[in-house]
């Protein structure tokens, strides 16, 4: 028995994704705008305003870790997911804060570091307004937009 071909799937650009963002609650609470997309280097880029919900403490301009990892578990999501055509399901999330991200916003940048069949693995850095390394995390993601 043979197995019918998969379509390949349609990969995703700056204005799907954004468009993604904007349709999904918790996504547009967040804010987040795509900043950039490379499909022939697997890199995306977003960023993430301030917005008094999400500091550390108030008037301190500092983000809470929280949305910190989410941010980092969304960018990484859609650096595969931009080549998968869709969001796609987390399987692993690890986060190191090396520093406090302090400013009106931050800024992430993932790389697709292997695509496989059943598992992606995307690192994921953030920098504050400053440029400086902030926090960098690791994602596994099944690839398959759903």
């Amino acid at each position: 028995m043979s197995e019918a071909a998969k379509p390949e799937p349609q990969k995703l650009d700056a204005a799907a994704i954004q468009a993604i963002f904007d349709r999904s609650p918790f996504i547009s609470f967040l804010g987040l705008k795509v900043t950039g997309v490379d499909h022939a280097k697997s890199t995306f880029s977003a960023r993430m305003p301030l917005r008094p919900e999400l500091e550390r403490r108030a008037g301190t301009k500092q983000f809470h870790g929280g949305p910190i990892a989410s941010f980092v578990d969304t960018v990484g999501d859609f650096a595969i997911g931009m080549l998968a055509g869709g969001g796609v399901p987390t399987i692993n999330l690890r986060i190191d804060y090396l520093r406090p991200c302090v400013g009106d916003y931050i800024d992430a940048t993932a790389v697709v570091r292997r695509a496989g069949k059943s598992t992606a693995v995307i690192d994921i850095d953030v920098f504050g307004p400053d440029g400086k390394l902030s926090a960098v995390g690791r994602g596994t993601y099944s690839p398959s937009a759903g």
